[in-house]
C-alpha cells in the first residue's frame, strides 16, 4: 500500500487529488498496463503543466502500483529492492574516492559484501566505484561534489531479493560508512 506521505506529495506536486488520479488511471486501464506504459500515460497528463513532469510521472506510477498491491515500498519494477546510505565529508570528490577505494580494499565488511574486484570510473560531476555483490546484487559507491568543494559519499546496494535482505544490507552499509567517515 502506498504511504500517505507519498500520495500527499503527488497531490501537492501535480495539483490533483488522489481520487482524481485513481479515476484517471482506471479510465486508461492502468491496472493492466506495465510500469512504463502507466508512467508514459501519466507523463502525457503532466508534461508542460508542472515542473519535473518525468519525476512526478514516475512518483505517481509508483504510488499507484503500491496502492493496487503490485509492489511494496522500496520495491523496484523488476521486483528487487535497493537501498542507499550517504554521508557528507570534508574531502573533495577525488580525495574522497581515493580514501574510499583504499578503505574498501582492506575492510572485511566491504569485502564480505562484494565479489570480485571493483572498478572505478568518473567524470567531472561524479566518481563511481562499482562492484558485484552476493546473489546477483551490486554495489555502487559515488563521490558527489557539493557546492562548497567538499563531497558526499553515497553507497547504493541494488538488487536485494527481499525487503528483509534490503534492511540487512542497509544496516551493514550504515555501519561501514559510519566507520569510514569516522576515520577520515
Amino acid at each position: 500500500m502506498a504511504t500517505g506521505s507519498r500520495i500527499q506529495a503527488v497531490e501537492r506536486a501535480t495539483g490533483r487529488s488522489w481520487d482524481e488520479w485513481l479515476e484517471h488511471l482506471a479510465r486508461i486501464g492502468a491496472s493492466e498496463l506495465t510500469h512504463h506504459e502507466i508512467a508514459s500515460a501519466v507523463l502525457g497528463e503532466l508534461d508542460g503543466k508542472i515542473d519535473n513532469p518525468g519525476w512526478w510521472a514516475q512518483s505517481t506510477t509508483v504510488a499507484y502500483e503500491q496502492y493496487i498491491g503490485r509492489r511494496v515500498p522500496g520495491q523496484q519494477t523488476d521486483g528487487t529492492f535497493q537501498t542507499s546510505v550517504s554521508r557528507s565529508t570534508s574531502l573533495g570528490m577525488e580525495a574522497l574516492m581515493r580514501a574510499w577505494t583504499e578503505f574498501a580494499a582492506g575492510n572485511e565488511g566491504v569485502r564480505g559484501l562484494i565479489t570480485g574486484e571493483p572498478r572505478v570510473s568518473g567524470t567531472v560531476k561524479r566518481i563511481t566505484w562499482r562492484a558485484k555483490a552476493q546473489e546477483g546484487e551490486s554495489v555502487i559507491v559515488i563521490s558527489e561534489p557539493k557546492k562548497d568543494g567538499t563531497a558526499s559519499l553515497v553507497v547504493q546496494h541494488l538488487g536485494s531479493p527481499t525487503p528483509e535482505r534490503n534492511d540487512e544490507v542497509k544496516d551493514l552499509w550504515r555501519g561501514i560508512v559510519s566507520g569510514f567517515v569516522a576515520g577520515l
